[in-house]
């Protein structure tokens, strides 16, 4: 996952390559955040973060003729800086929702009806995450800079972090933590592509990416330094930081030795694939029963 400062949905904008050089300036010298220009630059960027006309990564798709070779994402760092930046520019407030008080910088999130996007009591998202049309947030919670795409459920007591991907009918279960980051701005967020489903009380973190269609089974904890382990073939085949396409995910662990004694470690095993050529619903079943996994 390269990062990279320029847009290529808005390239070509001179008035966001404009607003762009502001929030760097502004970056690299925190007093010009009192400079009208720099605030507003500031202040625009986050309103388009929680319109979805703007989103911290997003996908590229690289072709060779007429068939989609593969998929890569762009980071734009200066939009992480623009959500860094807008912290300073807010003081804490008193927010009022019936009975209920909050006290906070950053505001609630407004708006669901005319988003086409279910909320449930206590669903919180903030200010600045975008949800597409037809999400459900059952009790849970997205926080600023986050992207959660159209048809995808953020199940109770789920946890969208700052930043963070998720891609178009995706299933965060009951208890998932999708990890945020916002330093260093160069890091990648975590990203979970269209149509995953991430089993109960997982955990992502540290800007891994989990490829599209794939199941991860309930308990399964992948950071950069977790060890994601094919063990289809004759060899295992290893992986760090991404989950390849339609793999079938759970926890695992490996025997390392300590001055203690040997010990399991833990890991993720990938134990088989989702068949694309089946509906998305269809195949999750089969999965689910032929390798028992828990959700």
């Amino acid at each position: 996952m390269a990062a990279n400062t320029e847009n290529p949905t808005t390239r070509g904008s001179q008035h966001l390559v404009t607003r762009q050089a502001a929030v760097e300036a502004a970056w690299a010298d925190r007093s010009l955040l009192s400079n009208p220009e720099n605030r507003q630059a500031v202040l625009d960027t986050l309103a388009d973060l929680d319109a979805g006309r703007l989103r911290v990564a997003e996908p590229v798709v690289h072709q060779t003729g007429s068939e989609q070779a593969s998929q890569d994402w762009l980071v734009h760092d200066w939009i992480k800086k623009a959500v860094i930046l807008y912290f300073p520019l807010c003081e804490m407030q008193t927010m009022e929702v019936g009975p209920l008080e909050f006290h906070d910088k950053i505001p609630l999130k407004k708006g669901y009806a005319a988003m086409g996007v279910r909320v449930v009591p206590h669903a919180i998202a903030r200010y600045g995450a975008f949800l597409a049309n037809g999400v459900v947030m059952m009790p849970s919670y997205v926080n600023i800079g986050a992207y959660v795409d159209e048809g995808s459920m953020v199940d109770t007591w789920a946890t969208v972090g700052t930043c963070a991907q998720i891609g178009k009918r995706v299933h965060l279960s009951g208890g998932v933590g999708i990890g945020g980051v916002l330093e260093p701005v160069q890091a990648a967020p975590v990203i979970i592509e269209d149509d995953c489903f991430i089993g109960s009380r997982c955990i992502v973190v540290e800007g891994v990416r989990v490829g599209r269609e794939a199941v991860l089974g309930a308990g399964v904890v992948l950071t950069q330094s977790t060890k994601i382990i094919d063990v289809n073939g004759a060899e295992p085949v290893e992986y760090r930081g991404v989950v390849p396409p339609r793999s079938v995910v759970i926890p695992g662990t490996l025997p390392r030795t300590f001055p203690a004694g040997t010990y399991g470690v833990p890991c993720a095993l990938i134990i088989g694939q989702r068949k694309p050529s089946t509906d998305k619903k269809v195949s999750l079943n089969e999965v689910l029963r032929t390798h028992a996994l828990a959700v």
